[in-house]
């Protein structure tokens, strides 16, 4: 790790593009580092490197692999404990104010706009001395089943984040995708009782992308509803299985998945707009998605694609960290229940600052 991360920290003092991330449950970290410090764009998910797209699709920005230099190592021991509790403290105003955006879902739910749509707010943290690789380490450490990652790019940005959610993975015509919805504190003793609402909400997101899959698959299964742990908290999850018809059909089933009804909405355009319109304040890169775009680094084999949702994560200015958390809401949602459900979810990267 300490090659990586130091690599790391020079690009970033040289203002120079890298990515260095960890999959779920792999012992390996892969570190990309840009040669020059162009923006290139995806423009039809041909290309090759790792992807980093916004949640409204307008940003669609790769570190490619035949501009980059490639690193890969073994992690050693870590022991990163977490000495005491986090706050969990709230601002009145902000509990407020959330609770009166998720009225108005409600509201347009019940006037028929939309069946539901995935509603977060940003949350600014001030910090001291800002380490990324200790932060990492602590990811790794604390969060194995997810996806662990930091990007920087002069010209974006530094985000940091530990995602439980699958976007798409694909190899040769194979591809494999996830539904997750419902959200629930992490108990050792406790068996889990799932909500009609939430079972309802994640049939909603299962049933969106078995829908979209029609048109460029065959072969498509979906796995029963279950519990999965990530971190402090937990989900429903389907998993989701199909063989693709063509490989050119990658971009289509990409655009048509992105973005979830798991992170907006459902239908798709309506709550996108009613995201961008009513949040007060810009996702960009929030609930995009990130990844392996047509190669796998670990053993440089092309036509694989591995690319996960970007949740659970923050970006870096300056002297603040700005965490972003968000929430599905049905018709049976309760605003205060929602709000202290974004408040559960912010421990996960509180955890690690």
């Amino acid at each position: 790790m300490n090659i990586i991360f130091n690599k790391g920290k020079d690009w970033f003092n040289k203002k120079m593009p890298f990515v260095i991330y960890c999959k779920p449950n792999s012992e390996k970290i892969i570190g990309v580092f840009q040669k020059n410090d162009k923006l290139f764009e995806i423009n039809n998910f041909t290309e090759t490197g790792f992807a980093f797209v916004s949640f409204d699709r307008k940003s669609k920005y790769i570190i490619p692999k035949d501009q980059s230099d490639v690193y890969i190592e073994t992690i050693s021991e870590i022991a990163y404990f977490i000495e005491k509790d986090v706050d969990l403290g709230f601002d009145s105003v902000v509990k407020l104010s959330f609770e009166n955006l998720v009225e108005k879902g409600i509201k347009a739910i019940q006037n028929k706009q939309f069946e539901k749509v995935v509603l977060s707010r940003r949350e600014k943290l001030e910090i001291d001395n800002f380490d990324f690789e200790k932060v990492f380490s602590k990811l790794i450490f604390h969060y194995q089943n997810t996806f662990k990652y930091c990007f920087y790019h002069p010209k974006i940005g530094f985000w940091i984040g530990a995602t439980p959610e699958q976007f798409l993975q694909s190899s040769e015509k194979t591809i494999k995708t996830v539904s997750f919805a419902g959200t629930q504190p992490y108990s050792e003793t406790e068996e889990y009782i799932w909500q009609e609402k939430e079972k309802q909400e994640q049939q909603f997101v299962t049933d969106f992308i078995l829908d979209n899959l029609q048109n460029y698959c065959a072969e498509i299964s979906a796995s029963k509803p279950y519990t999965f742990r990530a971190g402090s908290i937990v989900h429903i999850k389907t998993d989701i299985k199909a063989v693709i018809n063509s490989k050119t059909d990658l971009q289509n089933i990409i655009e048509k998945l992105h973005p979830t009804p798991a992170v907006c909405g459902l239908p798709k355009d309506e709550t996108m707009q009613f995201i961008i319109e009513n949040e007060g304040y810009d996702r960009t890169f929030y609930t995009g998605f990130l990844g392996e775009l047509n190669i796998d680094f670990a053993t440089f084999q092309n036509n694989k694609s591995d690319l996960f949702v970007n949740l659970r994560c923050m970006n870096i200015e300056n002297n603040f960290v700005n965490l972003y958390i968000g929430c599905g809401i049905t018709k049976d949602s309760i605003p205060e229940k929602e709000f202290f459900e974004t408040v559960n979810k912010s421990k996960t990267m509180k955890k690690v600052v």
